[in-house]
């Protein structure tokens, strides 16, 4: 089958058969899990399997851990059952009943193989967990830094952190007359590149005072004039107002 017939297959499988592979992931003995898949044979397969390793994954960033360790134990008894029908050569069917007889009867070397691959299987499923919820949170940071970008693409707490403290300070208590006397002490060229960062990142609005209450029709030739601006001939002459004295 090809990998989309396979996610195909894998899906109906699933719709049909969650309900009995969750119950067989609940199982808490030898006896009462061989009973079970005896009489549901259809399980036995690696769409079971697979499943099952997905919960375990899902329990483990729901910080369920005791849950997840109960059902990884069940996942690695399909794993061994899957495993013994390759080595056997046989349909996994007819390896439900061999390898239940195997941990019954089987030396304490066969026993230990599976409580190591079982640990071993758990450190996998942990670190994976813990891998997806760190690629969660960083993609939710994401979308949330895209949220707050401003009108020139610059993040306005990144620039807010790049900003000398006396600066953020301004911006905190929203002093304009602070904010200019700040920016007239630093070096011209310092005080242009950070008031264009901050009117990238949205954090300052050019003439944003001076335009309330100018009717449309100087808005609309504001906008027309500041199109013809470039971006350095903005920021010099934001910095020429801000120098001005009151």
């Amino acid at each position: 089958m090809t990998e989309e017939e396979q996610a195909e297959y894998y899906k109906k499988f699933i719709e049909k058969h969650k309900a009995n592979v969750k119950k067989y992931g609940m199982f808490r003995n030898y006896d009462d899990t061989q009973k079970f898949l005896e009489d549901h044979l259809e399980l036995v397969c690696e769409e079971t399997a697979n499943y099952l390793v997905v919960w375990c994954i899902d329990l483990e960033m729901e910080e369920k851990h005791s849950l997840m360790e109960h059902v990884s134990h069940q996942t690695m008894i399909m794993q061994f059952i899957l495993e013994l029908s390759k080595t056997l050569k046989i349909d996994p069917r007819q390896c439900v009943r061999p390898f239940f007889q195997r941990m019954k009867t089987a030396d304490e070397q066969y026993k230990q193989g599976f409580v190591d691959e079982l640990n071993a299987f758990r450190e996998r499923v942990q670190a994976r967990a813990k891998q997806k919820v760190a690629d969660a949170v960083k993609q939710y940071e994401e979308e949330e830094r895209q949220k707050r970008l401003g009108p020139g693409g610059l993040d306005p707490i990144e620039v807010m952190e790049s900003l000398p403290k006396e600066l953020q300070e301004c911006f905190e208590s929203r002093d304009i007359s602070q904010l200019q006397e700040c920016l007239s002490k630093l070096p011209r060229e310092e005080a242009a590149q950070h008031l264009d960062r901050c009117i990238k990142s949205g954090l300052w609005v050019p003439n944003a005072k001076d335009a309330e209450g100018d009717d449309e029709e100087d808005a609309k030739h504001d906008d027309e004039t500041d199109e013809t601006v470039g971006s350095e001939d903005k920021v010099t002459q934001g910095v020429e107002k801000l120098q001005v004295e009151k």
